[in-house]
């Protein structure tokens, strides 16, 4: 689960990077990467199971947000990246809101919590 985690932090680095050079829909899609990854480990070490695809992730981390209310601090953040990073910027190709950048850049906090809250 430490290496779905450190993956996570990889392709959130690549997230800023094409963030930088001006690429926002590259940059939100690694965003949304990085978010899916980091919520993977986190049901994988509550569970034991990693998901194997995005929908099962955000079922699980509802399911487990009933469980364990501390985990309903990311379910919000991670459907809103979901909608407005993979749905919107990459998908529909919709032009970025300061929203849109604000959760590429914060999508380090949404790691950090996930690997806090997988108690490791």
């Amino acid at each position: 689960m430490q290496d779905i985690f450190a993956d996570a932090r990889e392709v959130h680095a690549e997230s800023l990077e094409r963030l930088a050079a001006d690429d926002i829909r590259d940059a939100a899609e690694k965003a949304w990467c990085a978010t899916l990854r980091a919520t993977d480990a986190l049901v994988l070490s509550l569970t034991g199971h990693e998901p194997q695809h995005s929908s099962v992730s955000g079922r699980e981390l509802d399911r487990l947000a009933t469980e364990d209310r501390q985990l309903e601090t990311l379910v919000g953040r991670y459907y809103s990246r979901q909608m407005t990073l993979h749905g919107h910027c990459f998908y529909l190709d919709m032009p970025p809101t300061p929203e849109t950048e604000r959760r590429i850049r914060e999508t380090d906090i949404y790691i950090e919590d996930a690997e806090r809250l997988a108690n490791l």
